[in-house]
């Protein structure tokens, strides 16, 4: 039987991720909050003494109530004479809910999402008629972080966005899924967003399960308690019983909030005393909360998102080895805690800035913040002043301030957090032949934070065949065709970068298309190979599907280092995205290309 061409693209899109050899990494599912035995079934707890107002959640002992006699009343439970009460009239539910959130604000999930296509969000249909199930697939098994800061960026914005739910997937689950994505991105407060963009009534069992993940990697301990009822209907996980001790305390009810935690105490396994313990100290910030709790650490072998998030709404200081049990992202985390001093976050800022989490604005704004810091270290202040000194100082002193920035941390992922900290005070330099040594780097710095035209200046200052001269060739809003002698004399004195430029050029379509073939042969790389992934991403790219485009980059991306992406697979990113209409993003990422390598 004749296979049509649609069948082609599904077949090959079902097998993306096995010609990938995506790797397998657990992540199907997040992984249990609380360590091993919180999963387990709670013991029943012991049956109360019934009382005349007795009212409890399962398992848990009801409170005692505390009845004073009136005044003049003999003995301690006088029985009452009963008086004439007014018939009782049956709620409907469905009007109550009604009035609680009338129908015009509630929300579908039909369209799930935060940024529209008028500000920096994608259009409604930017997954196409990719499927839902194949979409969850690939978000799935996605090992984050990736190689481009710009990718990260793009993508970020793409799961953030106001999609239509793809078919075949409940539009909660599909929220799940990006959230889930941000998150192991390092992207928690997107993450949150996503999550919290779903009415509570339409939350399904895996977005109860996300939204919790999400909200710890906030540090918001306070918002799950919208959660914790419906959530105790559909699981049985401590993770929620201990989360409704903590609303309990939040809200004053500290009695049942203590009765809680001991039984959860009694019921912990060994290790699990850190994490009833950082419950614990929540309930105690409440209102009349009694709890004097202290953490310790000792015999903690590894972090969790529940010890992480739990230590950063009660201002509890995680010890600097921990963060080393843990992939990059519960540093992204860390970097983007408002609650943590902002010498406390530094190191994680930077590394959160090269990967895309912080902007350059906020990467400024934060050392600016070091300048008031009582608790920040002399080195972090005088780091500041020189950061100041690199944006306000003569045109001299600031190019010599750049250098100073720049020079320690060479091209590391500390150097291309420097660059993004100084992409406009790099803007501010003058184009002009004396800085002609520092152009290479000014132009890197600039175009980190997107800044192409500034960077564009440069244009007549770099000498062909440099690095600057590269990065413009890729930049350019309105890119000129490149010679083939011109990229093959690049690439005689860096082959790997001249593969890059080769590729980022061709994807670009500023290389005469009979120039391709050869130069492609002459570089060795296979432009023309066709794999599962290949056809997959060029189709999504020629369909207009931006964000399954983004999705699938990401999937060709899936290392922490640009000398693990492949020419072919940037060729191929780059020429999708072109296709697809976000040349902007195929532009900086192949520049950033050049930058990092």
């Amino acid at each position: 039987m004749k296979t049509s061409r649609t069948d082609r693209l599904r077949i090959g899109a079902a097998a993306v991720a096995l010609a990938l050899g995506v790797p397998a990494i657990g992540q199907d599912s997040p992984e249990s909050l609380l360590p091993p035995g919180f999963g387990d079934p709670v013991a029943p707890a012991p049956t109360p003494t019934p009382r005349a107002t007795a009212s409890a959640a399962p398992g848990f002992a009801p409170a005692v109530p505390i009845v004073q006699p009136l005044p003049g009343e003999a003995g301690p439970n006088p029985t009452p004479t009963p008086t004439p009460s007014a018939s009782i009239v049956p709620v409907d539910a469905a009007a109550l809910r009604a009035y609680e959130l009338p129908d015009f604000a509630r929300r579908s999930v039909g369209q799930v999402g935060i940024a529209g296509a008028d500000g920096a969000g994608f259009g409604p249909d930017a997954f196409g008629a990719a499927s839902g199930p194949y979409l969850q697939r690939l978000m799935r098994r996605l090992d984050a972080p990736v190689a481009s800061r710009w990718l990260s960026i793009a993508l970020r914005r793409a799961l953030v966005s106001e999609v239509t739910t793809p078919a075949g997937v409940d539009g909660a689950d599909f929220a799940a899924e990006r959230a889930w994505l941000l998150v192991r991105m390092g992207e928690a407060d997107a993450a949150r967003a996503v999550v919290q963009a779903v009415d509570i009534d339409n939350y399904t069992p895996k977005l109860f399960q996300i939204a919790m993940q999400a909200l710890l990697a906030t540090g918001d301990a306070g918002g799950m308690c919208p959660l914790v009822e419906p959530a105790l209907k559909i699981s049985n996980e401590r993770g929620w019983r201990l989360a409704n001790a903590m609303c309990l305390g939040l809200s004053g009810e500290a009695r049942a909030a203590g009765r809680i935690v001991d039984q959860a105490r009694r019921q912990a396994p060994g290790g699990g005393a850190i994490d009833v313990a950082l419950a614990e100290k929540i309930v105690g910030t409440g209102a009349q909360g009694r709890r004097a709790v202290t953490i310790e650490w000792d015999g903690v072998d590894r972090l969790s998102a529940w010890r992480y998030g739990l230590a950063a709404a009660g201002n509890v200081v995680v010890p600097p080895a921990l963060y080393d049990t843990v992939g990059p992202q519960v540093r992204f985390w860390h970097a983007t805690a408002p609650q943590v001093a902002p010498g406390a976050r530094l190191g994680d800022a930077d590394l959160a800035a090269a990967q895309g989490v912080l902007s350059s604005e906020a990467l400024v704004d934060l050392y600016a913040q070091l300048l008031t810091d009582e608790d920040a270290t002399s080195a972090q202040t005088a780091l500041a002043s020189d950061i100041r000194t690199a944006f306000t100082a003569s045109a001299a002193d600031r190019l010599a301030m750049l250098r100073q920035l720049w020079e320690p941390a060479g091209n590391t992922a500390l150097g291309h957090a420097r660059r993004v900290l100084t992409a406009r005070a790099a803007a501010s330099i003058a184009p002009v032949a004396d800085h002609q040594a520092d152009a290479d780097r000014l132009i890197a710095s600039m175009l980190t934070a997107g800044l192409d035209l500034p960077a564009m200046r440069w244009r007549g200052v770099v000498p062909a065949g440099s690095d600057g001269w590269a990065m413009l060739a890729l930049a350019a809003p309105r890119g000129r065709t490149i010679a083939a002698g011109a990229i093959s004399d690049y690439a005689d004195a860096d082959a790997r970068k001249g593969q890059l430029l080769f590729a980022g050029l061709a994807g670009l379509g500023r290389i005469a298309s009979g120039e391709v073939r050869g130069l492609a042969s002459d570089l060795n790389v296979a432009v023309g190979a066709r794999n599962a992934w290949t056809d997959a991403i060029d189709v999504a790219g020629v369909n207009g599907e931006s964000a399954t485009v983004l999705l699938l980059a990401a999937v060709g991306m899936q290392t922490r280092d640009w000398r693990g992406v492949s020419p072919v697979a940037l060729f191929h990113i780059v020429a999708a995205l072109r296709a697809a209409g976000r040349e902007g993003e195929a532009r900086m990422i192949a520049a950033e290309a050049i930058a990092r390598t």
